[in-house]
């Protein structure tokens, strides 16, 4: 029995450090994924969709790949290689892929609102491997929907079917993604990440090339360095926080994000693009803080 309780405590006391770096992750999901909004936004004015994303990923995940390869990390086993596949193509090729697509020609309300729904399918998902979220989670994750229509109220809530259908579907498919990834033999630490985001590139690439998609002859300045902010701090930085978090967080803290990426993106607005801030924005932003915290206060008493 002692022997027992004190590998019981031994895991627990690894788990704990290993999931030490779960509040600065977050603060990276919240903050900088919330700015890509904005970054997108900027990019397609000359970058088309599909292969603005595989660029993205494609110089993130080299550069990622290289820098591990030369510090001596493994390569990912076949299976491995397939897994990172598999929820490269879901998270990156249709989840980021299809949101870029449908900022095309979808009001940031509509794409807002249909991509905070991803933490609802991700509870769902998470369900069918019987880890359905708690009661204070689902409490936390209903207000947390709740404020982000809110803060959209006072928006254009406009745009074309196939745009918002685009969305559904990219919710669902980061969603499904996220769990299934939680479930499976994945590569050892970083190259996780690398190892999804090449997969995920060549994806775009492939939808880029059968869109007709082209590089732009002359694009702006402005979208160049979205482009490149994006790669540094939407992929390599963000994307690294997301899939840490997702292996040392349960699935409802972990897609919080979504609900804080719109405030955020609000607050860039003002702050860049001087846009002004309404009562629907106060109000919206306060009803998501209060389901955030919700949740987050969940985290913490399992924790206990």
């Amino acid at each position: 029995m002692n022997d027992s309780a004190n590998n019981t405590l031994a895991m627990a006391s690894d788990q704990s450090r290993a999931g030490k770096w779960v509040p600065l992750a977050m603060f990276a999901l919240y903050i900088v994924w919330g700015s890509t909004y904005l970054g997108i936004r900027i990019a397609l004015e000359s970058y088309p969709p599909f292969l603005l994303a595989g660029l993205r990923f494609a110089i993130a995940g080299s550069l990622l790949f290289g820098y591990l390869r030369l510090r001596g990390a493994a390569l990912p086993t076949a299976r491995q290689w397939r897994n990172a596949a598999i929820t490269g193509v879901l998270l990156l090729g249709f989840g980021n892929g299809l949101v870029c697509y449908a900022e095309e020609s979808v009001s940031s309300g509509v794409s807002a609102v249909t991509v905070a729904s991803m933490p609802l399918f991700a509870a769902i998902f998470a369900g069918l491997y019987k880890d359905w979220p708690t009661r204070s989670e689902t409490i936390g994750l209903l207000i947390g929907f709740v404020g982000v229509i809110v803060l959209n109220l006072g928006s254009a809530l406009s745009g074309s079917h196939v745009g918002a259908a685009a969305l559904l579907v990219a919710s669902m498919a980061w969603a499904f993604g996220s769990v299934w990834n939680k479930h499976q033999d994945m590569p050892q630490g970083m190259m996780n990440t690398a190892a999804q985001m090449l997969c995920g590139s060549i994806a775009l690439f492939a939808v880029a090339f059968l869109s007709g998609e082209k590089l732009p002859t002359h694009p702006t300045l402005h979208a160049t360095l979205a482009a490149g902010y994006l790669v540094v701090f939407g992929s390599l930085v963000a994307f690294s926080a997301y899939l840490y978090v997702l292996k040392h967080a349960r699935p409802a803290f972990a897609t919080s994000y979504a609900y804080v990426n719109p405030p955020v993106a609000v607050l860039f607005g003002v702050l860049l693009l001087g846009e002004t801030v309404g009562p629907y924005d106060v109000a919206g932003m306060a009803v998501i803080l209060f389901g955030v915290g919700i949740i987050t206060l969940a985290k913490l008493r399992r924790a206990r």
